[in-house]
């Protein structure tokens, strides 16, 4: 976990210092941190900034830094001698904290000096810190405010972190009640309450949850350290909440097995090989045993898939008198009680409790936010309380945010003071400016597929809202009109949206039913219509600035190609993915990129064929980057365009950006009337790798024939030599290229299989 720690700090551009017992152990902890997946680094190079030692050697180099960060194992006296050994190299002002995930942080530094403390607090980052967002900062009474405050910018801003600031308490917010809706699953699993893989479908994405769901990701955590958190409430909570925490004997009875999850190769499920690959089984509770899978039949899971809407999903399925109902009774319903009862001891307000949740397990909505959606009379009534015995969330929820709040107590005794504490992150004014842009009802414009939203400053926002932000006629649609309302009204266009992706890319589905009918004209339409969008961004009279994150495919990605900046979320997965359902980018993705390459060819009459290399086996193996640090380093993002961090605060950064650029006077780029091109030399060059690549069974016979038509557009046709060409003539070739690889069977088959199944097809 420290080393994971280190990377993400590494991420940010943050040198570490990486210690454990011996110096030898540190480069093995960072060694295998690199073999991790997900992995933990945006790029490969980022470990250059983690320099390891030892205990034993390097201890002294601690007054060299300005946080110091324990991730050691979770016990009380390990981590008080640690703390002790700590201080006397410490720099005054150096901030200490501690990666715990439930010991007292006060307990820790409990016999250290007042400054020490002064400069002490939890920071529990959650596993695997690159992609979870949640860190909960924990002060105690001595912790001074101005580190909170720096604890929580630095943490949220420059590490991209959704940060709450939690209560010094058992297993702070998130595992708190995270463990307390698990026991209750369990429990419900001992009883009868349904099998593994119907629970796992009734606590997974229908109600708002990772497809982890609950064992899935029991077996990703590992039962074991489940288990020890579980102790821990258990142990140091008052004694009328103990029994809460009790593991149901199940748990017990698996961890004696060594059947603790991933690690061990076996938990709640089990993958054994076959004479046909793999199977993955299951465990029979009762028998102590693996089976083979069982397909679920639960009727109103099924038709709960037409619902989009979370909070009515979940609304829907709870008041079902069926299994599905019944169970969500029987363990949603104390679970969120439960939530509501102790959010004034864990949190400083209710909305923590949900953000928590939301980003430390993955929730669409939060308990509090769950409660109110199903109805809080129907929650009680079916947790067997009075509905007034859990409204003091809401009642808590308006006090913790009253500035007046003052004092709150525990029901230990202890209180602290919740305006001596700084606003956590979704307190901020630059968080969710699209959803208050619509909330004070400035949308300009809107149809199926998108929005135009005035954001406010001069800045408007064009939003995708379709299905997956799949790019239609409606999207192209309400681009162009974006850019005319931007440039009679607006300083500035920003493209983005809050949703977890920017977009997939094109609607295939048009595509296929057009080709499946020869309407190939219809395509021509259609694409000559992408063309002509990507194109207008390029000479927009205003800056458009895409704020990309999540996947940016296909013509996504040449969206954001053609903006005159982007600004990316860190975590922005990048790529012209069209290869891969037998077809080449033809919304400007190939001219962009090649012209983008050939910039950098010293001389008009230099090799051409290094730089265009490249980017035909960009295109060519549909590569994706790991990050926007990736993508920069494959050619998607420029040197000028910014990353941001933290994914809640990407809309800001954009809208920031944009205006910057109008601030310098913006001027729409020329037209590029010379791009240079290889000819037939550069063709035959790129289509003998091709067929190596095909010989040696690397390509299939399909892949091949995409690789010979992107290798016709990188090349700019069949020229008799190197010459230069202007912009229209590649989009020419681009249209082309995808009009007639959409005539072939196996583009066909391939944009079917990714339509039915999200994955290709590599026939």
């Amino acid at each position: 976990m420290g080393a994971q720690i280190a990377a993400h700090f590494a991420n940010a551009g943050i040198p570490g210092l990486l210690l454990d017992l011996t110096a030898e152990i540190a480069r093995k902890g960072l060694q295998r941190a690199r073999g991790l997946k997900p992995d933990p680094f945006f790029t490969p190079d980022a470990s250059t900034l983690i320099t390891t030692g030892g205990f034993d050697t390097d201890f002294e180099r601690l007054a060299e830094v300005d946080w110091i960060m324990e991730a050691i194992v979770e016990d009380l006296d390990a981590k008080r001698a640690l703390a002790e050994r700590i201080e006397p190299f410490r720099r005054p002002d150096t901030i200490v904290s501690s990666n715990t995930s439930g010991i007292s942080i006060a307990a820790i530094a409990e016999h250290r000096s007042s400054e020490f403390r002064r400069h002490w607090l939890g920071t529990h980052f959650f596993n695997p810190p690159r992609h979870l967002h949640l860190v909960e900062v924990i002060p105690t009474a001595d912790t001074d405010r101005t580190v909170v405050e720096d604890v929580v910018r630095f943490t949220d801003h420059r590490l991209g972190k959704g940060v709450v600031i939690a209560r010094d308490t058992p297993n702070f917010i998130a595992n708190h009640v995270g463990t307390y809706g698990v026991i209750q699953v369990l429990q419900a699993l001992e009883s009868g309450g349904g099998t593994i893989e119907e629970i796992d479908a009734m606590t997974g994405p229908a109600i708002g949850r990772p497809k982890s769901a609950t064992f899935r990701t029991l077996d990703l955590v590992g039962l074991d350290v489940f288990a020890q958190v579980a102790r821990n409430l258990h142990e140091r909570l008052p004694s009328e909440e103990r029994r809460r925490f009790m593991l149901p004997g199940l748990i017990g009875a698996m961890i004696e097995r060594g059947w603790i999850g991933d690690k061990a190769g076996q938990g709640f499920y089990k993958r054994e090989k076959t004479a046909a690959g793999s199977e993955i089984l299951v465990l029979d509770p009762a028998a102590m045993t693996y089976r083979p899978r069982q397909p679920v039949k639960l009727p109103s899971l099924e038709a709960a898939r037409a619902v989009e809407s979370v909070a009515d999903r979940i609304r829907m399925l709870f008041a079902g008198r069926d299994k599905v109902g019944d169970f969500l009774r029987r363990t949603l319903a104390p679970t969120l009680a439960y939530a509501s009862a102790v959010a004034p001891e864990i949190a400083f307000s209710r909305a923590d409790v949900d953000r928590a949740m939301k980003w430390g397990f993955g929730w669409e909505l939060g308990p509090i936010e769950t409660m109110e959606a199903i109805g809080v009379g129907q929650v009680a009534e079916a947790a067997g309380l009075r509905a007034d015995a859990i409204q003091g969330a809401s009642a808590f929820a308006k006090a913790s945010a009253n500035k007046s709040a003052g004092l709150r107590r525990r029901r230990d005794g202890a209180s602290v003071d919740v305006t001596e504490l700084p606003e956590t992150s979704g307190g901020l004014p630059d968080i969710e400016i699209l959803k208050a842009a619509r909330d004070r009802r400035q949308i300009v414009r809107s149809n199926a597929g998108a929005s135009l939203v005035d954001i406010g400053d001069g800045v408007l926002a064009l939003e995708f809202h379709s299905k997956m932000n799949a790019i239609g006629g409606d999207t192209i649609e309400m681009l162009h009109a974006g850019l005319k309302e931007a440039a009679s009204n607006f300083a500035a266009l920003v493209i983005g949206n809050d949703a977890p992706d920017f977009s997939a890319g094109a609607n295939l589905m048009l595509v296929l039913l057009e080709a499946l009918e020869g309407n190939w004209d219809e395509i021509d339409v259609m694409i000559q219509a992408f063309q002509r969008a990507t194109a207008a961004l390029r000479d927009a009279e205003v800056p458009v600035v895409v704020a990309t994150a999540g996947r940016t495919l296909g013509g996504g990605c040449e969206i954001a190609l053609h903006g005159d900046r982007v600004q990316a979320a860190a975590e922005s997965y990048i790529g012209l993915v069209e290869a891969g359902v037998g077809l080449v980018p033809a919304g400007g993705g190939c001219k962009e990129m090649l012209a983008r390459a050939v910039e950098d060819v010293p001389a008009p009459a230099a090799d051409l064929l290094p730089f265009v290399q490249r980017v035909f086996e960009t295109i060519g193996l549909a590569k994706v980057s790991a990050s926007a640090a990736d993508a920069r380093r494959l050619g998607f993002l420029s040197d000028a365009d910014r990353v941001t961090m933290n994914r809640d605060r990407l809309m800001a950064g954009a809208k920031a950006f944009a205006l910057e650029r109008a601030a310098e006077g913006y001027r729409r780029p020329p037209a590029r009337n010379a791009i240079p091109v290889g000819g037939e030399t550069l063709l035959a060059a790129l289509k003998l790798g091709v067929h190596l690549a095909w010989r040696a069974g690397r390509l299939t016979d399909h892949d091949a024939v995409v690789g010979r038509a992107l290798a016709h557009v990188l090349a700019g046709g069949a020229l008799p030599h190197q010459t230069v060409v202007h912009e229209q003539y590649l989009l020419d070739l681009e249209r082309e290229a995808f009009l007639k690889l959409c005539g072939e069977r196996k583009t066909l088959e391939r944009i079917q299989h990714t339509l039915k199944t999200g994955k290709p097809l590599r026939n």
